[in-house]
C-alpha cells in the first residue's frame, strides 16, 4: 500500500511538472497582446532620442531586454555572438525594460556584456518594442531598418531564420528590398513593463 501510495505520488509530481513546462512552452509561443495604446513605428521612420547619440556613425543595434524574462535569458548567447560577430561594423546597445532597478556595472558583469546599457524607456516607445527580446536596428542616420525577433526557435539555433542576424547582414550590404514576415515581425516574449 505504501509503495502504491509513492508511486502515484510521484505520478502527480511529475505531471504537474510536466504540465508546468507544456503551459510555459505553449504561452511562449504565442504573440505577445498588442497594447491599447500602441502606435506602431513603420520602417524607414527616424528614430530620434538622446540616448543614441550616435557619434560613430556606424548603424545601431539595439537589444531590449528584461533580465527577468526567460524570453531574454534564452537568446543571451546568440545576441553575444552578433556583437562578438558585427561589434567592430555595428554600434551594440542594450536597454534594459525592467519594473526593477538595475546598473550598468550589474547587467554589463551578470551578462557579460562589455557594451552600453540603457535605461531610457522612451526608446521602447520610439522605436515600437511592447515586448522582450526584441531587436532593432538602425541605420547610420538612425532610420528604423529592422524591428522584431530574433529567430523563430526558443534558443535562437535556426539560422534560416535569425531574422536579427539576416537584418544585419542586410543593412551592412546596403540591401533595400529585404523583407521578413510575420514571424519575424510579430512580438513574442514578455509583455512590457511587468514581464508577464
Amino acid at each position: 500500500m505504501k509503495k502504491a501510495l509513492v508511486f502515484f505520488w510521484l505520478i502527480f509530481l511529475f505531471s504537474v511538472i510536466g504540465y508546468l513546462f507544456w503551459y510555459n512552452d505553449l504561452i511562449y509561443r504565442l504573440p505577445t497582446p498588442i497594447p491599447k495604446d500602441y502606435k506602431s513605428v513603420e520602417t524607414g521612420s527616424l528614430i530620434v532620442n538622446d540616448a543614441l547619440n550616435n557619434k560613430h556613425g556606424k548603424p545601431i543595434f539595439l537589444h531590449f531586454f528584461n533580465p527577468d524574462c526567460p524570453c531574454s535569458r534564452f537568446n543571451i548567447k546568440h545576441f553575444q555572438s552578433l556583437v562578438k560577430e558585427y561589434g567592430n561594423r555595428v554600434d551594440f546597445r542594450v536597454v534594459v525594460l525592467s519594473p526593477k532597478t538595475f546598473t550598468q556595472e550589474s547587467i554589463q558583469n551578470k551578462f557579460d556584456l562589455q557594451i552600453p546599457i540603457l535605461f531610457d524607456k522612451a526608446l521602447a516607445t520610439a522605436c515600437g518594442v511592447y515586448s522582450t527580446p526584441q531587436a532593432v536596428l538602425l541605420d547610420q542616420a538612425q532610420h528604423l531598418y529592422y524591428r522584431g525577433n530574433y529567430n523563430t526557435t526558443r534558443y535562437c539555433t535556426d539560422e534560416k531564420t535569425s531574422f536579427a542576424k539576416i537584418a544585419l547582414k542586410g543593412l551592412l550590404q546596403k540591401q533595400t528590398d529585404l523583407v521578413f514576415g510575420s514571424a519575424a515581425l510579430k512580438s513574442y516574449g514578455c509583455t512590457l513593463p511587468d514581464c508577464k
